[in-house]
């Protein structure tokens, strides 16, 4: 996603409500429920557009997904395609299509790593300014 300023923003309160949830904290305390599992859970959100024009094909995605992504979380995870959006420097609102990457992960610094590897990796393969990453935790079974 092209606009700083907007993910900024939105990473910020994001942060807000992820220190909130964060493992330890008052909203972490309560046990997951019988049957499940408490993980982290990991959602990025991949722009495929650079200045109005995508940059990222299909055939483009599909090949960072199996060398950059699932090297780093074999056990498993979810992409989708998405449609993202944010107020442009004109006001006017950019549209891009977007990939949204879903992981759960064992609580920890390690997916925190993988994550931000992966990121960096989008960012200079693709020359996008920003990846935007969401992490809270989740009850799970599998």
């Amino acid at each position: 996603m092209r606009r700083r300023t907007p993910i900024i923003l939105a990473a910020a309160t994001l942060g807000v409500l992820v220190l909130l949830a964060a493992p330890g904290s008052r909203a972490d305390a309560s046990p997951c429920p019988a049957g499940t599992e408490r993980f982290a859970e990991y959602r990025l959100f991949f722009g495929r557009s650079r200045d109005g024009v995508e940059v990222v094909t299909d055939a483009q995605w599909r090949a960072f997904l199996a060398e950059e992504i699932t090297p780093r979380f074999p056990d498993g995870l979810t992409a989708v395609d998405a449609a993202g959006q944010w107020r442009g420097p004109t006001g006017t609102i950019e549209r891009e299509r977007t990939k949204l990457l879903i992981v759960l992960a064992a609580p920890g610094e390690e997916g925190m790593r993988r994550t931000d590897e992966i990121a960096e990796a989008y960012k200079r393969t693709f020359g996008q300014e920003s990846v935007l990453r969401v992490v809270g935790t989740a009850c799970a079974s599998f």
